[in-house]
């Protein structure tokens, strides 16, 4: 076998395999692809040069022999432009910062194996979607679409032509999914607001109504207050979709139509939080005070907010990058690694829900540390529950307590 001196300020190529094992780079690549048998003894070289090498393939090799472009294509939703409106959040649409996160995740898995991104967006309920992701998908070798994207008719044509990985979906026999565990991380969640807090009256503010991950944070939080006898608020009236600007006109509609506010808001997402943090402040209403907001995703921000956002996290940027090696390993073998990824969440406890603010990180904390001394006592009467009436313990500024008999969210 020829000697060769890779340079070693660099990983090695295929052009160092190719020369140290005495073999054109054609050769290379079709052992390493399992195309054409080539000899036996031009196998072993190959190998044996890869072995001595170091050397991981790119991508180079697969796509000389198969003519890949190295492009992958990534489609995201979002609202059309200005319809988030005036005010604080009118530029929101330019502000995407969970699927930012996601498509910064799946941008560094990619360079890393030499793949460029091809991104594109389609309008939330927009004119024929499918025209502007085919014309993506000749463009690509493959495509990943974040939630929802395509009705699943479309998506499985679509699946027959390319390879295709979907997000906070479902995977079907043609495609693969990688989701975050929702409905363990908001039932987490509610079992601290509920348990831990002692809150009695709750509302669930919605994400898009088609979204697999609103619908599972919005089954498991049902789940859990209907076990625990806690009054759980839903519905049309409480759709914010995923917006900001969604949260906050939920609250300040609700606020202006005299309606009793539950004692704590259950955000699906954590810019929806923002939104509720932000109508609520303008109300004058304090959180956690008067009135608890969480989030989920944990997005940068969430943890800079004055209080800072109790909320699940998504290892969000892990989402992306997984994403992008199953895309991969489809676009190398037709076969997804798996059809289903789910990655785990955890509840990140901050002061928004009523828990003391942590300053600095610390070792294992008592529960107990976590909670307000109102919110200790409470944990440590159970039995003090059940004198209060329900919304018993709001006080929204400029109403009247709510009868016993009121149930909650009716207006005054």
């Amino acid at each position: 076998m020829a000697e060769t001196q890779p340079n070693i300020n660099r990983p090695p190529t295929i052009y160092d395999v190719a020369r140290a094992a005495g073999v054109s780079i054609a050769s290379v690549s079709r052992v390493l692809n399992g195309y054409r048998n080539p000899r036996q003894e031009t196998r072993d070289r190959v190998l044996q040069a890869v072995a001595e090498l170091g050397y991981v393939p790119d991508g180079a090799a697969r796509a000389l022999s198969a003519r890949l472009k190295e492009v992958v294509g990534v489609v995201f939703r979002r609202v059309p432009w200005g319809e988030t409106g005036e005010g604080a959040f009118a530029d929101e649409e330019e502000s995407l910062q969970f699927t930012d996160v996601i498509n910064r995740g799946i941008e560094v898995a990619a360079q890393r194996r030499g793949y460029n991104l091809l991104v594109g967006s389609v309008v939330i309920d927009g004119h024929d979607p499918h025209r502007r992701i085919m014309t993506m998908a000749r463009k690509s070798d493959g495509l990943i679409l974040h939630d929802r994207v395509l009705e699943p008719a479309r998506l499985a044509k679509l699946s027959r032509q390319v390879p295709v990985v979907t997000m906070a979906g479902v995977a079907t026999q043609t495609t693969a999914n990688v989701r975050s565990d929702s409905g363990t991380g908001m039932t987490e969640l509610a079992r601290h607001l509920i348990h831990d807090h002692g809150y009695l009256t709750m509302a669930y503010l919605a994400g898009h109504a088609d979204s697999p991950d609103n619908i599972s944070r919005r089954l498991a939080l049902a789940a859990e207050a209907a076990s625990s006898g806690v009054l759980l608020m839903e519905g049309p009236q409480w759709q914010g979709n995923y917006l900001a600007s969604g949260g906050a006109n939920v609250v300040s509609r609700l606020l202006s139509e005299g309606v009793r506010l539950p004692r704590v808001v259950v955000c699906a997402n954590d810019q929806t939080a923002l939104g509720v943090m932000h109508a609520l402040a303008q109300h004058g209403i304090d959180v956690p005070g008067e009135i608890a907001v969480t989030g989920f995703d944990d997005i940068p921000v969430a943890r800079h907010l004055r209080p800072q956002l109790t909320t699940v996290r998504q290892p969000i940027a892990e989402l992306g990058a997984t994403a992008f090696e199953l895309l991969r390993s489809m676009i190398g073998s037709g076969e997804p690694a798996e059809h289903d990824i789910v990655l785990p969440t955890h509840l990140m406890r901050r002061s928004s829900c009523g828990c003391a603010p942590v300053t600095a990180p610390t070792g294992h904390l008592d529960r107990s540390a976590l909670l307000t001394p109102r919110d200790s006592a409470a944990s440590a009467e159970p039995d003090a529950r059940a004198d209060r009436p329900p919304g018993g313990d709001i006080a929204v500024p400029g109403q009247r307590p709510a009868p016993a008999d009121w149930p909650e969210g009716v207006r005054r």
